[in-house]
């Protein structure tokens, strides 16, 4: 499989966007490859990735995530090392993103970054078996 530099994955919550997100950065350790996994779902009960972080440490994989992340603060904010994810160029980023209005917020941000270096594969999770995802 080819890889992007960058990769992003969105869906809704509880469509298993993470878990792929989490395999696909283990993956790429696996290759050598020096990797990040930023967790963009910016409603910190989302904060999914985060419950991996001992796996991606092991890994190799460096795991950006808000300092509040599994706690019961919930301030819907990016941390500033996620810009990170779209400055360094020699590593490849992984993206877990909201597939709501506040992921395309959190998204945005990075934008006009992705689509400069143009080098990246978005994917959307979807899982049928969810109820507000049940049908298109």
């Amino acid at each position: 499989m080819e890889h992007k530099r960058l990769t992003l994955f969105a869906g809704h919550y509880g469509s298993g966007k993470t878990n792929i997100a989490v395999n696909y950065a283990m993956a790429l350790a696996k290759e050598k490859k020096q990797v990040f996994i930023a967790d963009l779902d910016i409603v910190n009960p989302y904060f999914r990735t985060k419950d991996s972080a001992a796996e991606l440490l092991a890994a190799g994989v460096d795991l950006i995530s808000p300092h509040f992340a599994n706690t019961n603060v919930d301030l819907p904010a990016i941390p500033s090392e996620a810009y990170r994810l779209v400055q360094d160029k020699k590593s490849y980023a992984i993206m877990d993103i909201g597939g709501d209005d506040r992921g395309a917020y959190a998204l945005g941000r990075f934008t006009p970054f992705i689509k400069e270096e143009n080098n990246y594969r978005m994917a959307f999770v979807a899982n049928p078996y969810r109820p507000l995802t049940r049908t298109p």
